[in-house]
């Protein structure tokens, strides 16, 4: 986050005070938690370990923060540098089937040597500034791996998560650039 500050000062010449920039909100995901949760009817302390996962706890849940109790625990999902991300919260039904979890990004649908072979003979800076994206990275390798195309389009996983009633939809983000190096 300090970074991102750093960066939106630099962008827009101004200070810290002027920018106001202070974390609204953070979320983890790929951890194992010990929970309460009911299983076969009867509550349980599990350890829930969610790799690929993140927590989405329905409304009214008593871990969410107070500011959230109504709505349900809000749910980044980042995509891909060239699409877009989402702001979701938990539901119901994700206390029910997953134990309080959504996903917690696209997921890839090629392994990072798979994206650096089909990335080969592609201009990056080119095909980023096609999906309207500036990238500042060191080493090509590392971009490669993160292209687009090895990722699924987290619309679509966002939107099984949704009929699934597991997360809803709130909101969708598209990148505005990717800092590297």
């Amino acid at each position: 986050m300090s970074q991102a500050e750093k960066a939106f000062m630099q962008a827009l010449g101004i200070g810290p005070k002027e920018l106001g920039f202070s974390l609204i909100y953070d979320v983890c995901h790929n951890i194992a938690k010990i929970e309460e949760h009911v299983v076969d009817g009867k509550k349980h302390l599990l350890c829930v370990h969610r790799k690929g996962a993140t927590r989405a706890f329905a409304p009214g849940h008593p871990q969410i923060p107070a500011a959230y109790q109504a709505i349900g625990q809000p749910v980044l999902i980042p995509g891909d540098m060239g699409r877009y991300s989402y702001l979701l919260v938990g539901a119901d039904a994700a206390m029910e089937k997953t134990f309080g979890s959504t996903c917690h990004g696209a997921g890839r649908m090629m392994s990072r040597a798979q994206s650096k072979k089909q990335s080969q003979g592609i201009n990056i800076d080119q095909e980023m500034a096609r999906c309207g994206v500036i990238a500042r990275y060191q080493g090509r390798s590392t971009m490669a791996e993160e292209m687009p195309h090895a990722y699924k389009d987290v619309a679509d996983v966002v939107d099984t998560m949704d009929l699934a009633g597991i997360s809803k939809r709130v909101a969708r983000f598209r990148p505005v650039g990717v800092i590297k190096g």
